[in-house]
């Protein structure tokens, strides 16, 4: 005879993952990771999981911090959630703008950091996950 006790939960919530849209100028900021290996040189959105207890908003200001040192304010979500890892994980983009228009993005935990037009957002190496949202994320710039 089993038990409460002997049953494991198998519908928790999925962790959520944010990222940051930064746009300046018609232009899109996108990082390229530096480790681990197997995913060096591709790219990426800002971003990271949200902290127990933490917003989704809020995360997205933390990680554009810890990033890249700079501060942002948080504007609607891009496009759809992304399930990842078999949906133990889901994925939301939302836009963003610096708070200081001249804040310089640093490269703090990425290879490099750089500004990209619309029509040089599906020529980027992606990562799988930010890869779904790339309509998405062209429609933020002007054409």
């Amino acid at each position: 005879m089993s038990g409460p006790a002997d049953h494991q939960q198998t519908d928790a919530a999925p962790v959520i993952v944010v990222g940051a849209a930064i746009v300046r100028d018609a232009r899109l900021l996108a990082q390229q990771r530096a480790f681990p290996e197997q995913l060096a040189g591709r790219w990426e959105l800002p971003g990271g999981r949200v902290e127990p207890g933490e917003s989704d908003r809020d995360a997205v200001v933390r990680e554009c911090e810890e990033e890249l040192g700079v501060r942002v304010v948080v504007h609607d979500q891009v496009g759809p959630e992304v399930p990842l890892r078999h949906g133990r994980m889901v994925l939301r983009i939302y836009a963003a703008s610096l708070t200081e228009p001249e804040a310089v993005p640093v490269a703090r935990e990425h290879r490099a950091v750089r500004w990209v037009e619309a029509t040089e957002i599906p020529e980027l190496d992606w990562l799988d996950a930010d890869l779904a949202l790339v309509p998405h994320l062209c429609d933020l710039l002007p054409a």
